[in-house]
């Protein structure tokens, strides 16, 4: 989980001012926690007390108002009677990543991640998206290869993920989409010789930063299991304390070597 809240934190400085080059400086003065670490640990959370993902959502998401949401999800954060809003937007597939830590069959993966995009995401890219981002955890963390993982993804899903990062690079751009962006952010993790590779491969795309470094941080730390513990240290000093305390029960809890 914490891979998937370092790439939210090291591409939150590249959201708006894209880069196209994996040589960035890791974190600057601005690198922040958003929307993606909060929804994060909320799903973590629900996991851990059993509660349901709206109202885990509900509860961090209006404790960090400011942390940057869209506006359809802003809107149902804070509605009286919130329903889902038929969103394909990669909401869905930010926050999941410890589903796939969590359970111990992929069906089981695939069932509790449709029932956190559900809640806000309903359409069904914004499902398949979520369903493809756990299922690439599960799997990298029950010691699938990256072909196999790549096979599985693509043939469950329908997704592209033969193209690499080069192809994809020159003309992509910003897409919030979850067919449009979690593709590529496997695609990132697939080419990738470590946590920090992949993120930086996944913002190097200039497109939604931290939620691609979300998603593709958050796979490779299942597949590779270690963290720079440079990468571990500042993140973890830019986190809430309670953010700090449901990631350290959830992975003493869900440890990735079990």
């Amino acid at each position: 989980m914490l891979g998937a809240i370092a790439g939210d934190v090291i591409g939150s400085v590249y959201e708006g001012v894209p880069t196209k080059s994996i040589d960035f400086p890791l974190f600057e003065v601005q690198s922040r926690f958003t929307d993606d670490t909060v929804l994060t640990v909320a799903t973590a959370w629900a996991i851990l007390r059993g509660r349901p993902f709206e109202t885990a959502y509900r509860e961090f998401g209006r404790r960090y108002p400011r942390a940057g949401y869209g506006p359809g999800f802003r809107d149902w954060l804070h509605g009286s009677d919130p329903k889902p809003y038929n969103s394909f937007g990669n909401g869905s597939a930010m926050r999941v990543s410890p589903i796939g830590l969590a359970y111990d069959d992929l069906e089981r993966t695939l069932a509790e991640a449709k029932l956190s995009a559900v809640v806000s995401h309903d359409h069904p890219e914004g499902v398949k998206g979520a369903q493809a981002v756990a299922a690439s955890v599960f799997l990298a963390r029950s010691g699938a290869s990256k072909e196999m993982i790549r096979k599985s993804v693509s043939a469950r899903f329908g997704y592209d993920l033969e193209s690499s990062t080069d192809e994809i690079r020159p003309s992509y751009g910003f897409d919030v989409s979850c067919q449009g962006s979690v593709p590529e952010a496997i695609v990132a993790f697939l080419e990738s010789t470590s946590v920090e590779h992949a993120i930086r491969l996944a913002i190097s795309l200039g497109g939604d930063s931290d939620t691609q470094g979300a998603i593709a941080g958050g796979i490779a730390q299942a597949y590779y299991r270690a963290i720079p513990p440079r990468i571990v240290e500042v993140v973890r000093q830019r986190l809430p304390g309670e953010f700090l305390e449901v990631i350290d029960e959830f992975s003493e809890r869900y440890p990735l070597d079990r």
